[in-house]
């Protein structure tokens, strides 16, 4: 569901399956004890996303609302298929910077 990798200044979610209601309180733990306090900047990589609820949408809303509480930054990215339009549909993509891969999300977190 969950993976971290560090790249550059950034530190990266990869996140896969399926984030609805029967495991996002799981998804909200897993961000909170992956992410490290001094992270500023996070993407999101959600290639390997199959499905995302409301509940999925309202965890990711409130990693972008700590994080510019912290004045940091999240964006997504590789986000495509049935996610892109629930993203789009949602208003995400107008809230949280979204790329279209992870080379361009990192450069534009420089």
């Amino acid at each position: 569901m969950l993976e971290l990798e560090q790249e550059q200044n950034a530190y990266i979610l990869k996140v896969s399956g399926r984030i609805d209601g029967s495991n996002a309180a799981e998804f909200q733990s897993k961000i909170q004890d992956s992410i490290p306090q001094e992270a500023s900047t996070v993407i999101l990589d959600l290639n390997d996303l199959d499905y995302i609820s409301s509940a999925g949408l309202r965890v990711i809303l409130l990693l972008a609302k700590n994080l510019k509480g912290k004045k940091g930054k999240l964006s997504m990215c590789s986000v495509s298929g049935p996610v892109k339009d629930v993203f789009t549909i949602s208003g995400f993509s107008a809230i949280i910077p979204t790329y279209d891969n992870r080379e361009s999300a990192l450069s534009a977190s420089d």
